[in-house]
């Protein structure tokens, strides 16, 4: 399937449903399609891309499309991220907070519970996040600088 079967393929499906969810992920799909089409790939990675397209069988019936598309969309940007470095937008961001209030609530507690206990891990979490998010949207920046972002 090349990049633009692909393309139409969803657009179609985005104009037939009527579903909020459904268009959701179906508009995912075409926004990172349409950015892969803009990009300059060599003749074998545009190939690998089609290829792994290809091993998602997006042309079968599932039986629950919004379950089956989110998975294929989840593997396809795993896929991007591990071999050409794309991410999507906020990527690093929201990765950054969710650690960040993971470390950040193992901090209050081991270490600000000299505090109430709720209060050490507030300040752990609320610590944590504003860390994340720094830490995040310095890393979103540097690769939106290397055009690494979709």
């Amino acid at each position: 399937m090349t990049l633009q079967e692909a393309y139409n393929f969803f657009e179609s499906l985005k104009n037939e449903t009527t579903k909020k969810s459904e268009i959701k992920v179906y508009g995912k799909f075409v926004s990172v399609l349409s950015k892969l089409k803009t990009r300059k790939f060599t003749k074998d990675e545009i190939q690998s891309i089609e290829t792994e397209l290809e091993s998602f069988d997006l042309k079968s019936k599932p039986e629950n499309n919004i379950k089956f598309f989110k998975k294929a969309l989840s593997k396809f940007e795993k896929f991007l991220k591990d071999t050409f470095s794309l991410t999507s937008k906020d990527y690093y961001t929201k990765l950054g907070v969710g650690l960040g209030l993971s470390f950040g609530i193992l901090f209050g507690v081991v270490f600000l519970s000299g505090f109430e206990r709720s209060l050490g891990i507030t300040l752990g979490m609320t610590i944590g996040m504003l860390i994340g998010i720094i830490m995040g949207r310095s890393m979103d920046a540097r690769a939106r600088n290397e055009g690494r972002v979709l």
